[in-house]
């Protein structure tokens, strides 16, 4: 199982359907799991999908439209029943603090997890030196944000020209972290024995008008995850409630170089939603496109 993937959730707007639940979507990433969007059937899925609560380290959540927040008290209550003893932060626009109470305290009784509420305007949430968590403002009918994670640049070291310079074993790391080192043969640095290696980043673009952001969210991601709700012939309602179309998806990760594009939040209007999706997608971006399925894996693209 790759370290780094996609677990699909549920990929229906608005309301469930027979094949489709509401959105939901964990971000496996290393030891860290972050859900975006809890909608309504969220726990349930996550059993389906094999998924353990206490993978959940992070909840982020673009907007408090109930296709992506139902299924929020669900989740925190899963937390408490597997006693899952790690803090959680939970992400999401500041002015739904009103909504998320009211979602933390549905039914009798309080989930005890170890919950860190923060409200969040764009900016940078979090940097665990592992990742940065960022977020901005979409263009939606309520405050929207979307999410953006970067692995910081780091270095790939070259076997061959360490094994020249007879640097090998524990040297290696002792390398990386100074810089150079001594060994017999002389002063190794490590700019001579690796090359620079991009750090993979993760973009979640959900429930917005094609807008600035979107496109600066999305910008050389390794994975771009975007809602396609309409196809074209529906753009003008695309425009009048706030959301994409799937070529204007496909507009978006052209023109910000992502690398894979996974479509989801589809219309209960159309039949084989995903299929047409992405077939629309295709005519204008010629990167990878997946339309996500329920319960479907997606593994981050491996590293170039």
């Amino acid at each position: 199982m790759s370290a780094r993937e996609l677990v699909v959730l549920g990929t229906s707007s608005q309301v469930p359907t027979k094949t489709r639940n509401h959105n939901g979507y964990l971000l496996l990433w290393d030891g860290e799991g972050l859900l975006f969007d809890p909608g309504e059937g969220t726990q349930r899925q996550l059993s389906l999908a094999g998924v353990s609560a206490s993978q959940i380290t992070r909840i982020c959540i673009t907007h408090l439209h109930g296709d992506h927040c139902f299924g929020l008290p669900g989740v925190l209550q899963r937390l408490e029943m597997d006693r899952v003893t790690h803090p959680v932060d939970l992400w999401y626009p500041a002015s739904g603090t009103v909504y998320i109470e009211r979602l933390r305290g549905a039914v009798i009784g309080r989930a005890e997890v170890a919950l860190r509420s923060k409200p969040a305007e764009e900016g940078l949430l979090a940097d665990t030196g592992e990742f940065r968590l960022l977020a901005r403002r979409l263009d939606h009918r309520v405050d929207t944000l979307g999410y953006r994670l970067e692995e910081p640049a780091g270095v790939r070291m070259l076997p061959d020209r360490l094994a020249a310079r007879g640097v090998q074993g524990p040297d290696i790391t002792r390398l990386q972290e100074t810089g150079a080192i001594e060994v017999d043969a002389g002063t190794v640095r490590l700019g001579e024995v690796s090359v620079p290696r991009r750090g993979q980043v993760f973009a979640f673009v959900m429930d917005t008008r094609l807008c600035d952001t979107a496109f600066e969210l999305a910008a050389d991601a390794d994975m771009l995850v975007a809602e396609a709700t309409f196809l074209s012939e529906h753009a003008d309602l695309a425009a009048s409630y706030g959301h994409l179309t799937a070529a204007q998806a496909a507009t978006i990760a052209r023109d910000a170089g992502a690398r894979l594009l996974v479509l989801t939040h589809f219309s209960q209007r159309y039949d084989d939603a995903g299929a047409r999706a992405r077939a629309e997608a295709e005519t204008v971006f010629d990167g990878e496109i997946v339309a996500a399925e329920d319960l479907m894996r997606v593994p981050l693209p491996a590293r170039h």
